[in-house]
């Protein structure tokens, strides 16, 4: 049901767009949908204040008190803070946007709304984009933009109300990356491989650090995972940056949807360079870091603590994502990060000398190779690699090779299904020997734990591919001789075809004065 509501919303949406480019159009949508959602939360939680106020048998009983005392007493900001809801006032309220939707100056006052819930919320300064009054939409197609949001929201139950508004928007952020292609998407990562990070991190409690966070999916996955292991919002403390200013925005929305508390730094601003977090130490760390970035160095990083296992190559970020991530670890800490596959096994300017310090130092845990065409801007195969300081199970590293485990959602789109991450997760579950998970096995072509000292053999190299072997294929008993002859039949039958189609070919061309 809400899978067909998102593919309706989605597709008028898109129409609406017109010749928009879709880089500029998901942040008119996107805010939208964000302001609808602040205002639905505040009105569920008037409503039910009003029951409560007027209720004999409940706490927040205001006694004798006529209906404009109510009515003032809701004007009380304190009830909303204490339920998080944001502070919407009157001018600024869904309703007064969706009656003036058909007005020419629609765009301005959704302007205006995003600074009156801005100014009464500083928690949200800096967050909303103002750009409605000068979006580049045909006449009228903004009012009819503002009517397609209103039909988003639900029912009355908030909790439900921002669920769907939730996943509205994830979807809708997803659907924008792949509209945008190559030129978009660099924040958003595919919902199977945050679900893959998430299954074999376990986060439950405590720091959750994202060091580029995008448009915060792995944040939203990480509560998800919380609550369907009978933890509650509010288990975690989030921690995030984001460089781009855009989708630090985005990432912010996309957690205050969802009632999550977080801390993205004072600013929008380069990790390496303007670390919003110097002195955090997290349980979790969760990251998919733009692959092979060239341009990151600066001379103010030269003999940066982060740097404990050598010096970063200038040229290419990777290593020092993985050492940036290990420094901001507690020791009892877990990291899972999303890399380009060169990262496993390159020997260029210190890579290799950085990753073998790592492995030897045994902080490497679980590497998983992932299957190819799963990113919506780029077809780079990619990896995760999984850091820990304090290893359950010391002196080895879980080789997973996932690349046959793909599925194809469209044409050009994979994903891991949920069978598949729940595999990935119960293996390493064994493998740590966590409590319940029964026994660990390898399993030929799919997963072995290897020790350091075979890994040092091979150069140090981390691809799961030479270390788990060829799965084993099932033998159907027929002999050796019998199958030969008939593959040596079909290949006959097949090279005869194919003599056939080249005498065609050559003489179509010789009939067009083409000879060969």
């Amino acid at each position: 049901m809400l899978d067909d509501i998102k593919k309706t919303l989605w597709a008028t949406a898109d129409k609406l767009r017109a010749n928009m480019d879709a880089a500029e159009y998901k942040h008119l949508v996107l805010g939208l949908i964000f302001v609808k959602y602040i205002s639905d939360t505040f009105a569920a939680r008037r409503a039910e204040l009003t029951a409560r106020l007027t209720n004999p048998d409940d706490e927040y009983f205001y006694g004798d008190a006529d209906p404009a005392d109510i009515e003032a007493e809701l004007e009380d900001r304190d009830y909303y803070k204490e339920v998080n809801v944001f502070w919407v006032p009157e001018g600024a309220r869904w309703e007064a946007l969706r009656n003036a939707a058909k007005q020419p100056d629609i765009g301005k006052r959704i302007d205006d709304a995003l600074t009156l819930i801005e100014a009464e919320n500083p928690k949200l300064k800096g967050i909303l984009d103002k750009r409605y009054a000068r979006a580049q939409l045909p006449d009228g197609k903004l009012g009819e933009l503002v009517d397609l949001v209103s039909t988003i929201g639900f029912g009355e139950d908030a909790a439900i109300a921002r669920d769907v508004l939730g996943q509205v928007y994830e979807y809708f952020l997803g659907m924008f990356a792949s509209a945008e292609g190559k030129r978009g998407g660099q924040f958003y990562t595919p919902a199977s491989i945050v679900k893959t990070l998430v299954a074999i991190l376990s986060p439950h409690e405590g720091k959750v650090y994202d060091p580029c966070c995008g448009s915060g999916g792995m944040f939203v996955q990480s509560e998800k995972f919380i609550e369907a292991h009978g933890g509650k919002l509010g288990d975690v403390s989030i921690y995030g940056q984001e460089a781009n200013p855009t989708t630090w925005r985005l990432a912010a929305m996309n957690l205050a949807i969802r009632g999550i508390d977080y801390n993205l730094g004072r600013e929008p601003a380069d990790t390496f360079t303007r670390n919003q977090h110097p002195d955090l130490r997290a349980d979790y760390i969760l990251a998919n870091p733009p692959f092979n970035i060239s341009d990151w160095w600066h001379g103010s990083l030269e003999g940066d603590p982060r740097w404990e296992f050598g010096d970063p190559p200038h040229g290419n970020a990777n290593y020092a994502w993985l050492q940036h991530m290990l420094h901001h670890l507690k020791p009892t800490g877990r990291a899972g990060i999303v890399l380009a596959n060169g990262s496993m096994s390159s020997s260029q300017n210190n890579e290799g000398v950085i990753r073998a310090a790592m492995v030897d130092a045994d902080v490497v845990e679980v590497m998983v190779a992932l299957p190819g065409q799963l990113f919506f801007n780029t077809q780079i195969p990619a990896c995760l690699w999984f850091l820990a300081k304090q290893k359950a199970r010391k002196g080895e590293v879980l080789f997973i090779d996932a690349r046959k485990q793909g599925r194809m959602i469209s044409r050009v789109q994979a994903e891991l299904t949920d069978e598949t991450i729940a595999r990935i997760e119960a293996v390493v579950a064994a493998w740590r020997g966590e409590p319940g998970a029964g026994s660990y096995e390898d399993v030929k072509g799919f997963c072995r734990s290897v020790p350091l000292a075979e890994i040092a053999q091979h150069g140090h190299v981390l691809t799961p591919g030479r270390y788990v072997g060829a799965e084993e294929v099932e033998d159907d008993d027929e002999a050796f001789a019998d199958k030969m002859q008939k593959l040596t039949e079909k290949l006959g039958e097949q090279m005869a075809k194919g003599a056939e189609l080249d005498a065609v070919i050559r003489a179509k061309l010789g009939g067009l004065g083409y000879e060969f």
